[in-house]
């Protein structure tokens, strides 16, 4: 992948895409990788203002690094993982600029550029400043290497061809092995904020002043980016173009910078606001720029034939080189809406085998080609390249082309070869799009493919698979389930009885709705006790329908047996099988069973931790004294004081829990009993519409409305009213009266008649 690091005024690092778009950033400018966390992970001692890494960095024998601030360290890890600081050069002022190259470093500094060879530990050259009228702050140095030997020095408006060159060994004595000689140098008519090479050419990045016509003031105008080619006292311009950035007025020769990419003719400029990306231009550029004028107002009748007669000009020229791709490519340029033009060159490039070129960039828009096109061409990958038919499928729209037509030729293809994966795929999507959904659900379920279920919920199969509810469960059992239990109103799942051999639906079936699918509860019970035990005992105590008797009778092995027995064999089971007395006290405290506590204390009697075990948590279900009678004397028991005690705080426990159960219950009794008196002892009001008589035997026929004259009634709680008189005698409770009425209705008809005439 290709990077741009861009660093900020403000000390911020952001790593941008070829595209522009910012993928990381950093507040802090250390070495290390994008993807590890290999290298320089501390702080520097002093401000840096170049940094520059080994051009093999990534290999674990060239973990290198300079950086220059006020003097150029050298940071190299040792066999220890250690980092090692050296001091190639300091003292001249601040160090502005660092390329390395092979073993060579080259530096620049207010005084001039230096060249350092790694692999002597020698300094090579000082090639010195020019023109020291210009401040090197405003006006700093360009350095790029043309190759591992060439750098190239730019500085002020001068330019300097450096080569590095090997020492004859009799002219050696103490001197360095190498040494440099300028073997170019020119003054340019602008100042230089950058440098890069291109073959044997150079681009340079130049920072302009001009002067106005009508003012001798100079001002700042667009930087220029020129390519050139260096003479030996000169240079030849090939080249020129003025770049438009923002706010150029106000830079400066210092606030430009030329970045290139080696290998790929990609230039980057860069000022305060703005990155321009350059790279050379090629012949397709002038293909383009062609295509761009026929779209322009000034074109006539003859620009278009003579732009089509280059376009195909070219295009022949591109076929003639075997550049198929880049000549298919054009073709959508070149070819435009003329149909004619475009079926002569897709026959042409069948005559030179080349449909496969051509085929991705045929018109399928509103403009199409005639069916059989498309179907020359799809018949062409059928029988060379099955993964590029699928492709083509897959993309091209279904109306480009006679669906029938390929589907019959894909059938003929699947004779000799059945069991193509990739030919029933596409097979299946010819299906769906011709709206033949059963035939595409055979074949994804043949295949076991991923996307039938979303086939079959997209377009609503599910009537079209009761019959391959089977197919569906070998294939995806929690999906197949999930399926049947959230469509259960559009699924009959009554026929395929296979079905209901699959534990998974019936569990989540069960747990759903206990009463669904309760006919097949006897099925399910073997199914549970063979593949999934743990959820057998719960699925006995939650359902109602299971038809224990009969399972008892049917299932004739022995494990089944204790698994589908009562509570008592489940219990047995857990004792003797999983041993396991914690699940066993849980599973009688979960019955509440007398008779299953008696059966759990006699099997544990003869088994000391399974006494310790009981001690421990029989205390609040059952009376312990029934278990600590029952054990042996002299037996040894593990922990049997702490056992006890225990026991004694769970029977105290007890004690103060009934006694505070009392003491809340004879006080709620006592204050109800309280409000009843007081409910009771109310006044009741009567007249004489309430009042009952018996015309025969009644004293006082007529209620008496004197309050002054005596009277007495009787008044029940279920408001009749009687005169005291006219009740008859109580009965054989002494104090005790109650109405005839409400006494007859509970004895039934007619008793309260003949109890008032005895």
């Amino acid at each position: 992948s290709t990077f741009l690091a861009l660093g900020t005024h403000f000390g911020k690092v952001f790593l941008l895409d070829i595209q522009g778009n910012v993928t990381q950033k950093f507040d802090i400018v250390q070495v290390f990788g994008l993807y590890t966390r290999e290298g320089f992970h501390e702080n520097f001692d002093c401000p840096i203002k170049v940094v520059a890494l080994h051009p093999r960095f990534s290999s674990s024998n060239c973990k290198q690094f300079v950086t220059g601030g006020n003097k150029l360290l050298l940071y190299e890890r040792n066999w220890l993982n250690r980092w090692k600081t050296s001091t190639l050069h300091e003292g001249e002022g601040t160090i502005t600029n660092v390329q390395w190259r092979a073993n060579l470093i080259a530096w620049a500094n207010n005084v001039g550029v230096k060249i350092y060879d790694i692999s002597t530990k020698q300094r090579i050259t000082n090639v010195l400043r020019d023109n020291v009228s210009l401040r090197p702050d405003m006006y700093p140095c360009s350095l790029c290497w043309k190759d591992n030997t060439t750098l190239i020095v730019g500085w002020g408006s001068s330019i300097k061809i450096c080569a590095v060159k090997e020492r004859d060994h009799a002219e050696m004595r103490d001197l360095p092995s190498r040494y440099v000689e300028i073997v170019s140098a020119f003054e340019t008519e602008f100042f230089i904020s950058g440098l890069a090479p291109l073959a044997d050419q150079l681009v340079t990045l130049y920072f302009v002043k001009e002067t106005s016509d009508h003012m001798e003031e100079e001002f700042r105008a667009r930087p220029r980016l020129d390519i050139i080619q260096p003479l030996a006292e000169g240079c030849e311009e090939i080249s020129s173009d003025a770049l438009t950035v923002r706010n150029f007025q106000e830079n400066e020769c210092r606030d430009y910078r030329l970045e290139h990419s080696e290998g790929e003719s990609l230039f980057y400029i860069i000022s305060p606001k703005d990155i321009v990306v350059a790279k050379e231009r090629d012949q397709d550029d002038h293909i383009d720029w062609l295509l761009d004028k026929k779209k322009c107002h000034i074109g006539t009748s003859i620009f278009h034939c003579l732009f089509s007669k280059i376009g195909m000009a070219y295009i022949n020229h591109l076929v003639e080189k075997g550049d198929y791709d880049s000549a298919a490519r054009k073709c959508q340029k070149v070819l435009g809406k003329n149909m004619e033009l475009w079926e002569n060159e897709v026959y042409r490039f069948k005559t030179i085998g080349q449909l496969k070129a051509i085929s991705q960039y045929l018109p399928r828009g509103d403009l199409r080609l005639r069916p059989a096109i498309y179907e020359m061409i799809l018949h062409e990958f059928l029988k060379t390249d099955y993964e590029g038919f699928a492709m083509l499928i897959r993309e091209w729209p279904g109306e480009l082309y006679n669906n029938m037509t390929v589907i019959q030729a894909v059938t003929d293809h699947l004779k000799k070869d059945p069991a193509n994966g990739t030919l029933l795929t596409t097979l299946a999507e010819l299906y769906t799009y011709d709206q033949r959904y059963d035939r595409a659900l055979e074949i994804y379920l043949r295949l076991r493919h991923k996307d039938v279920y979303q086939l079959i919920h997209k377009h609503n199969l599910f009537s079209a698979i009761e019959d391959k509810i089977v197919l569906l469960m070998d294939f995806d059992k929690e999906k197949a389930v999930d399926m049947l239990l959230d469509n259960e109103d559009k699924i009959s799942v009554c026929a395929p009885g296979r079905l209901y051999l699959s534990g998974k639906y019936l569990h989540k079936l069960f747990k759903r709705d206990h009463h669904k699918g309760q006919k097949h509860h006897e099925r399910q019970i073997g199914l549970y006790a063979e593949y999934d035990r743990p959820n057998l005992l719960p699925f006995l105590r939650d359902s109602i329908h299971c038809p224990l008797e009969k399972v008892l009778r049917n299932q004739r092995r022995a494990h089944v047996k204790m698994l589908m027995g009562n509570c008592r064999r489940a219990l047995q089971m857990i004792m003797e099988e999983l041993e396991d007395v914690d699940k066993a006290i849980e599973f009688a405290k979960e019955q509440d069973d007398a008779e299953l506590w008696e059966d759990l204390i006699s099997y544990s009697i003869d088994k000391p931790p399974f006494i310790t075990g009981l001690l421990n948590n029989i205390g609040t279900h059952v009376d312990p004294i029934l278990l600590i009678h029952r054990i042996k004397e002299g037996m040894e028991i593990p922990n049997l004081r702490d056992s006890l005690v225990k026991i004694l705080q769970d029977y105290n426990l007890q004690i103060l829990l009934r006694e505070g159960c009392k003491k809340i219950l004879v006080a709620d009794s006592l204050s109800l009993l309280q409000k009843n008196h007081r409910t009771q002892m109310r006044g009741v009001r009567v007249d004489a519409c309430g009042l009952l008589v018996d015309q025969e035997t009644c004293m006082f026929y007529f209620f008496v409305v004197d309050m002054a004259q005596n009277f007495s009634v009787v008044v029940f709680h279920c408001r009749h009213m009687f005169h005291k008189e006219c009740l008859p005698s109580p009965g054989t409770i002494p104090g005790v009266q109650f109405c005839n009425i409400c006494s007859a209705k509970r004895r039934g008809p007619g008793s309260g008649i003949l109890e008032m005439k005895k």
